[in-house]
Order: C-alpha cells, then structure tokens, then sequence
C-alpha cells in the first residue's frame, strides 16, 4: 500500500473523510507541491509522502478533540499556518471557521489562493503578528511556530477558559513541556502521534495567565 493510500484509508476510518474532501484534499496537496517550486512551503524531501507526513499530521489533531466538542462548528486559530498545514487540512475536513494566521507575505499569499481553489470560504487569513490579534477561539493550533512557552505567551489573549490547544511538536513534546511553569504543565496531555513514533501532540485547555 502506497503512502497516499494508507493516508486516504486512515483518513476514512478514522475521520469518515468522504470523496468530496478527499478530492479536496487531494487539490491541496497539488498546490502545495506546485506553490513549492516558487517558495519552500514544504521540505522537498516530503513531497512524495505528502498524504502522510503533512496532510495526515495534520488531521490527527482532529482526534484530540472531546466527542461532545467534535459534533459542533468550532473557531479555529492556526498560528503559523505556512502552507496550510493543519489550518487548510482542518478547514477541509471540518467546515468549521479558521483564521489562518501567517505574517510572511508569501505565505499568505499563498494562503489566500489555496483558500480561493478550495472554495473555503470558512477560511480567513490573517497576516499580522500573532500578539496582534483581536480574536477568540474555541481551538488553537499551530505546528512548528515557537517553543512552547513562547507560543502560549504570544497567543494566550486568543483563548478562554475553556480553549483547546491542539499543538504538534515532534521530538521535542516533552521537552518543552518540562519548560514551561507547573500550572501550565498540568493543564497539558501528550498524545502519541500517528505519523511518527517520535513525535507527540501536546493537547491542553485553558487560558494560562500569569507565568
């Protein structure tokens, strides 16, 4: 079985990913790979396992979620969003509304075209600095952005109480998690990640102030 194929068997069992998204999936990771001769969006290396290693990694965050949670229409923030992943995967796949949140004009840019493709019109993106955003979300995600702690300092005025974060963080998971201050730590999980034995989500809840 192809990387793509085990990708798209995954996705319907685990998600019920139907032919539309699928399709739709299968558009994103064409324009990934044809935005990624103008720009580096993505490491060349992974282009043939982009089913696996970016538009699964980034669908698993999916199963983090609470079950009541995941039967209602959430607001997502991605921070770092790149190219799109896992804000274009969760847009896809959810319909729920995402601001996509991207300071490098040729990202967002990029962002923007995919999101015009893809008739997302869930999609919003935003191109200024994170600490800069006026908003509120039910779900915050974001992969490969900042350490831990930085990234929570810079975007903890976006959650509530009741906030998820949804953060991929490879090897590091741990790690990371050590470093920030002990309220912090316990308001955290670690989810072993689909894609890789060495990686880990970090799932957590909450607003996290002082620190």
């Amino acid at each position: 079985m192809s990387s793509e194929q085990q990708a798209r068997a995954w996705l319907f069992d685990t998600l019920e990913v139907r032919p539309a998204k699928m399709a739709k999936l299968a558009q994103l990771a064409e324009l990934v790979i044809a935005g990624n001769r103008e720009q580096n969006l993505i490491s060349k290396t992974t282009e043939d396992d982009i089913w696996w290693r970016h538009i699964v990694d980034s669908a698993q965050l999916l199963t983090g979620l609470p079950l009541a949670s995941s039967k209602r229409e959430r607001r997502w923030i991605d921070l770092g969003s790149g190219a799109g992943f896992p804000g274009l995967v969760i847009a896809i796949i959810t319909g729920d509304p995402i601001v996509l949140s991207e300071m490098r004009p040729a990202r967002a840019a990029f962002l923007e075209d995919c999101a015009t493709e893809l008739a997302l019109a869930n999609v919003t993106i935003f191109g200024g600095k994170a600490e800069t955003m006026e908003d509120c979300a039910d779900i915050i995600t974001a992969r490969a952005f900042a350490p831990l702690e930085k990234l929570v300092k810079k975007s903890r005025h976006l959650a509530g109480r009741k906030t998820i974060w949804l953060l991929p963080k490879g090897k590091n998971a741990v790690n990371e998690l050590a470093n920030l201050p002990q309220p912090w730590q316990d308001a955290f999980h670690v989810k072993q990640s689909v894609t890789s034995p060495d990686s880990a989500i970090l799932i957590g809840k909450g607003r996290f102030s002082g620190g």
